[in-house]
C-alpha cells in the first residue's frame, strides 16, 4: 500500500511520497510508470520521494512520466518545498537536495514558493533559438502566434532530431506579449508530451529574452496552467546568477493505493 499526496503547480502535476524511510526502490521504473500513469495510474507529469539528506533539510528525487529518473524540475522542486512544508521539514526558508545540486527555496504567506535556480553554463545562442541548461536541458524558440500553434508536432520534431534523439531536450516556444512578460508553451521529455507548465523551460525562455529583446528582471511568464515569475541578475555577457522561479504550488488531494 502506498500512501500519496497530488500536488500541482501551474498545471505541473506530480505524485509525492514521504520516503523519509527510504524503502521505494528507486529502480522499479515499471511501477513509477504504472503510478504516473493517467488511466490506469494516479496520473501525473511525474513522481517525487522526499528523502533525508545530510547537511539539507531534504532531499527532492524526481521521476519523469516514464518511470526513469530525471534532471531537475522547477515546479516539482516548488511542490517538494510545499510538501516538505507539510511534513515540517521547515519553517519559512529551506535548502534541499536535487538532482542538479543544492536549491534554496522560500515559502511566503500567500503559499507562494520562491526556488533559487542553478544558473546556465554554457548558453548556444543559434540562428533561431537557444539551447541551455537550467536544470534540465532547454531548446527555446520564439513565435509570434502560440495560441494557434501545434507545440506537440513542432515539439517532438525537435526532440527526435539527429542532434537531441538519443538524450532528449524539452522544447520551449516562447512569445513576447509585453515589456516584461512572456507566454510559453513546452514539450517536455519523459512526458513526450505539452505539459501546462515547466519551471525549467520558462527560466530558460526568461533568460533567452534577456538576451534577444533585452527583457529586465522580472519577467511575468503565462503557460497554460497559470502564471509564473522568473527573477534574476545579469553579471555579464550570458552569465546569470540569483535565479529565482516563483508560483503557486498546490495541494490537491491525499490518498492510498495498492500496487
Amino acid at each position: 500500500m502506498i500512501h500519496f499526496w497530488k500536488y500541482q503547480g501551474a498545471g505541473n502535476d506530480f505524485i509525492m511520497i514521504d520516503d523519509r524511510d527510504a524503502t521505494f526502490d528507486i529502480n522499479d521504473h515499471e511501477k513509477v510508470a504504472f503510478l504516473c500513469h493517467r488511466r490506469f495510474g494516479v496520473g501525473g507529469d511525474g513522481l517525487i520521494l522526499i528523502r533525508l539528506k545530510e547537511g539539507y533539510d531534504f532531499e527532492m528525487v524526481y521521476f519523469n512520466a516514464d518511470g526513469h529518473v530525471g534532471t531537475m524540475c522547477g515546479n516539482g522542486g516548488r511542490c517538494a518545498v510545499r510538501f516538505a512544508h507539510t511534513l515540517g521539514l521547515f519553517d519559512t526558508t529551506t535548502s534541499f537536495w536535487a538532482a542538479d545540486g543544492a536549491h534554496e527555496a522560500t515559502l511566503d504567506e500567500q503559499q507562494l514558493v520562491h526556488l533559487k535556480m542553478n544558473p546556465p553554463g554554457e548558453i548556444e545562442v543559434n540562428a533561431d533559438h537557444y539551447f541551455m541548461d537550467t536544470g534540465s536541458p532547454h531548446y527555446v524558440r520564439f513565435e509570434k502566434d502560440l495560441d494557434n500553434f501545434d507545440c506537440v508536432t513542432e515539439g517532438k520534431a525537435i526532440r527526435y532530431n539527429e542532434r537531441f534523439a538519443e538524450e532528449g531536450t524539452n522544447v520551449n516556444f516562447a512569445q513576447v506579449t509585453g515589456s516584461q512578460s512572456l507566454s510559453v508553451r513546452t514539450y517536455e521529455r519523459g512526458v513526450e508530451d505539452e505539459t501546462y507548465a515547466c519551471g525549467t523551460g520558462v527560466t530558460a525562455c526568461a533568460i533567452a529574452a534577456n538576451i534577444e529583446h533585452g527583457m529586465e528582471s522580472p519577467i511575468q511568464i503565462k503557460v497554460l496552467g497559470g502564471d509564473l515569475a522568473v527573477g534574476f541578475k545579469k553579471v555579464a555577457e550570458k552569465k546569470y546568477t540569483d535565479i529565482i522561479l516563483t508560483g503557486p504550488a498546490t495541494p490537491v488531494f491525499k490518498a492510498e493505493i495498492e500496487i
